[in-house]
């Protein structure tokens, strides 16, 4: 036999093996979730939605030279984002399901209001996210909001 009576560190190592891949699984275990979209700065709501089953994310972001349509995290266009919906409802979409439309602030009103009569035309049911605000005094933790409400110029 040519190992020392006492190992010392040779019992410690499968032990440090399994804390290092338990800080692994919490390092990356949220990345590897599922998340849906891309990431945008909603504007601020005070209402709170619930958790829906069967969601299709829907996000408008800031762009060169018109906002970005994605459908999940795929770039598309209006009409692709048309006919991609349509494929869904053909594939037997389920009638509850709920297109989540995250849109940027800096995003036009008017491209809003287009994805939105869209997604409803296509069928399906539309909730519109944004960021959340504090309820209780109606603040928001947007740049925008400034103390006193008055007009500084």
């Amino acid at each position: 036999m040519s190992l020392p009576e006492r190992p010392g560190l040779l019992h410690a190592v499968p032990v440090l093996d399994v804390f290092a891949l338990l800080w692994l699984l919490f390092l990356l275990g949220p990345s590897m979730l599922r998340q849906s979209g891309v990431a945008v700065e909603l504007p601020p709501s005070r209402f709170q939605l619930e958790r829906f089953q069967n969601t299709i994310v829907v996000t408008l972001g800031p762009g060169e030279n018109e906002p970005r349509i994605h459908f999940g995290r795929d770039a598309v266009s209006l009409e692709e984002l048309g006919s991609r919906l349509e494929k869904l409802r053909g594939e037997g979409a389920q009638a509850n399901a709920m297109v989540l439309l995250q849109t940027d602030r800096g995003t036009p009103v008017g491209i809003e209001r287009e994805v939105a009569e869209l997604v409803l035309g296509k069928g399906f049911r539309l909730a519109m996210v944004g960021a959340n605000s504090s309820p209780i005094d109606g603040k928001t933790n947007s740049p925008d909001t400034k103390e006193g409400g008055g007009n500084e110029e």
